[in-house]
């Protein structure tokens, strides 16, 4: 049946973007499915229903931030600013995009092309888009990837991929490949696989086409007094930074915010509420979440970054401990808020800023301290 499909819906799609069946062929040589990956969906069944998810995965931010992740990154990602400092600073001159932000992408990314990348993309894609839950999706990768062999970039037997399909050092899917990936070292094709300069012009090109302004920073750790209200966090909520030193916010470090910061838009993120550290981060932010979006992730971007480049510190507040919570239990929260009226942006079991926000909201409608962060009180509280 796996065959079947392939020449039956993938070789002609394929053949109308121009892939030669050579090509074709040599893809899929000796491909099977591979029934390890996850939400398949075999043909004649049906998918499961959505079952809500009760694993304990909800837990202090703090784990995204051990020693023993950011630490090497850091200290590689230095050795790597040296090592590739002209591919870096011809890069940031064509995208705009600061040579220690692409480091430290690449860094989270595969661990700068040290991660193993073990999945053959052909295999991975061509299973999902035969049987799996966003079948149409992988599909269209599919034909992508074999796009990207037709043009010359890559043999197909050295496409290596995650689980997802996502390709190379920088992570790309195949149709994100084809729109952003550039040739960093002047040989004609764009081998994110394997060339390092390859892997530098694409990332600082995917930031940069998704808009990175080169006049602005990422963010910065700040100082929020008791005063002023955690519900203020959000990307909603945007002021100038000097609207928001009147209103009480300075720097963690001590230091005044750049003078050419002072008039920009930015928006305060506490990603544990008043458990952790807090910043005022510049739209920039939200360019480095196209790429992962994750403020988590974006985060560490921005503050491995800055460790790479400047030298900084840890973040200077610390995280408090939070409690340990089932996906369930954040459901059950939200839905406690949503009969409150309040806007937790969906009762999926996932506490973005809106959960937050609502939480704050409704602690200083209880007459309660604001955390902005869920607990087993509140959650208890609200009928969870």
């Amino acid at each position: 049946m796996f065959r079947d499909w392939l020449n039956t819906t993938i070789w002609p799609r394929a053949e109308a973007d121009g892939v030669a069946r050579a090509t074709f062929d040599a893809a899929f040589d000796g491909v099977t499915l591979n029934w390890d990956l996850p939400d398949l969906v075999p043909p004649g069944t049906t998918p499961p229903e959505r079952r809500v998810q009760t694993q304990s995965e909800f837990r202090s931010p703090a784990r995204y931030f051990r020693p023993n992740t950011v630490d090497p990154t850091v200290r590689i990602g230095r050795d790597y600013a040296a090592r590739h400092a002209t591919e870096l600073a011809e890069t940031e001159a064509a995208t705009g995009v600061p040579g220690h932000i692409i480091l430290a992408i690449w860094g989270r990314e595969s661990g700068y092309g040290q991660v193993s990348i073990p999945h053959n993309t052909f295999r991975v894609l061509g299973t999902k888009g035969f049987m799996s839950t966003r079948a149409e999706y992988f599909t269209e990768e599919l034909i992508a990837a074999l796009r990207i062999v037709e043009a010359g970039h890559i043999a197909p037997d050295q496409m290596r991929s995650s689980w997802a399909g996502a390709m190379g050092q920088p992570q790309f899917v195949p149709r994100s490949f084809e729109y952003y990936a550039r040739d960093g070292d002047g040989d004609g094709r764009a081998d994110i696989w394997n060339s390092e300069a390859d892997t530098i012009r694409s990332v600082g090109n995917f930031l940069g086409l998704n808009g990175w302004d080169p006049a602005r920073d990422w963010g910065f750790e700040v100082n929020v007094p008791a005063s002023l209200s955690c519900t203020l966090a959000g990307r909603d909520q945007g002021r100038t930074i000097a609207n928001w030193e009147d209103m009480g916010i300075t720097r963690a470090n001590g230091r005044p915010f750049p003078a050419a910061e002072q008039q920009g838009e930015a928006f305060l993120l506490m990603p544990a509420g008043r458990n952790g550290p807090a910043f005022l981060v510049t739209p920039n932010f939200y360019i480095i979440k196209t790429y992962n979006n994750s403020d988590l992730y974006a985060l560490f971007v921005g503050h491995v970054g800055d460790r790479i480049a400047y030298n900084v510190p840890a973040f200077r507040a610390g995280w408090q401990p939070v409690d340990s919570l089932l996906r369930s239990d954040i459901a059950a929260l939200q839905r406690g808020l949503e009969a409150q009226g309040l806007d937790v942006g969906g009762a999926d079991g996932l506490a973005g800023f809106k959960t937050r926000r609502a939480i704050g909201q409704w602690q200083e409608a209880q007459g309660l301290p604001p955390t902005c962060f869920p607990s087993r009180s509140v959650v208890t509280a609200l009928g969870g």
